[in-house]
Parts: structure tokens; sequence; C-alpha cells
């Protein structure tokens, strides 16, 4: 499995604003932005990138996943912030 494949997965699945995938073997990062993360907790929204790839998670497939999930908003300002 690749990050290609991953972001497929979650762009059927999810069809968010943008979604980000970094990684290779089995560990990934994934960088999700979209208008229905507004009001989740964290929790909430891991669980909802989790989904689709769960298959693939208890195959051993993808064995870490790190998540970072925004609102449009608070994805302006992280990035404005990482490039300082």
């Amino acid at each position: 499995m690749d990050s290609a494949k991953v972001k497929q997965l979650l762009d059927e699945a999810l069809q968010l604003q943008e979604i980000q995938v970094k990684g290779e073997g089995s560990h990934y990062e994934v960088i999700a932005v979209d208008a229905c993360f507004d009001g989740m907790n964290r929790v909430k929204k891991q669980q909802l990138i989790y989904g689709p790839l769960m298959e693939y998670i208890q195959r051993n497939d993808i064995h870490a996943l790190s998540i970072k999930a925004y609102t449009p908003e608070e994805w302006e300002r992280d990035r404005k912030l990482m490039s300082l």
C-alpha cells in the first residue's frame, strides 16, 4: 500500500475539501481539511478518518496513522504558523 492508495480511499469515502497523505510502507500521516470538522472534538475527527481505513489497519497494511484534521479556518491559521 502506498500514500496514493490511502488518499484515494479517503477521497472516495469522505469527499473532504482537502486531504494530504505522506508516508510509506505501513506508516502514514494524514492532513484532512473540511468544514465538517467544525464542532467535533479530536477523537471524533480521528474516528471519521479511521473509518474508511479500518479494513487496512486490521490487515496491518496500515500500521501507524498520524491524523491532523482541521476546519478550513484552522488550517489557514496553522498553515501560516507552520511557514514562519
